[in-house]
């Protein structure tokens, strides 16, 4: 299991974080460089077995990790930290794939919805309000890119309202007025 630790998990975040901001020794370092897509990317992983403290309250924790992004997007710079922890026992090489491929995902579905969809901003009062959502976002985001939006924010501009383009989409036509 590879989780993909954020700040609205306050404390482990934060225990996470302490065990990086020192210049100690990791045991494990890897890096490299993804070249595509029209951006320069260095990807370096850090990880070191997880804490006591850390293996208290997430039972099998094995590994924290810090992944550092940095490069260029669009010509502009950026650089960005990513923390996890995972029950998994590898090699760095494997751990860092299984990162990147873990952040791929995290990109393409979750961001949006945080982002573009405010899924984190809600609060739900509801037993079933939660699944209920998530799968209306599902629904949304698959709707959008199949429709061929890259952009999720450009595509809920696009048919924000226009209903009989979002209905068409599932195979209802509007009813003929007379």
């Amino acid at each position: 299991m590879l989780l993909t630790v954020k700040n609205n998990q306050r404390r482990l975040y934060q225990q996470i974080v302490s065990q990086f901001r020192s210049h100690r020794h990791f045991p494990v370092v890897i890096s490299d460089v993804d070249d595509s897509h029209g951006r320069q990317v260095r990807w370096t992983l850090r990880a070191r077995n997880a804490t006591d403290a850390i293996r208290e309250r997430w039972a099998g924790a094995s590994w924290i990790i810090e992944l550092v992004s940095t490069g260029r997007r669009d010509g502009k710079p950026f650089h960005h930290v990513h923390l996890f922890i995972t029950t998994l026992r590898t090699s760095p090489k494997t751990l860092l794939r299984l990162v990147r491929q873990r952040w791929a995902i995290e990109n393409q579905w979750h961001w949006p919805r945080d982002t573009q969809l405010g899924e984190d901003a809600h609060r739900y009062t509801h037993r079933n309000g939660v699944q209920v959502l998530a799968l209306l976002r599902t629904i949304a985001l698959n709707l959008l890119r199949w429709n061929g939006f890259r952009s999720i924010r450009a595509g809920l501009m696009a048919v924000a309202h226009d209903i009989s383009r979002m209905l068409s989409w599932v195979g209802i036509s509007p009813a003929e007025t007379g």
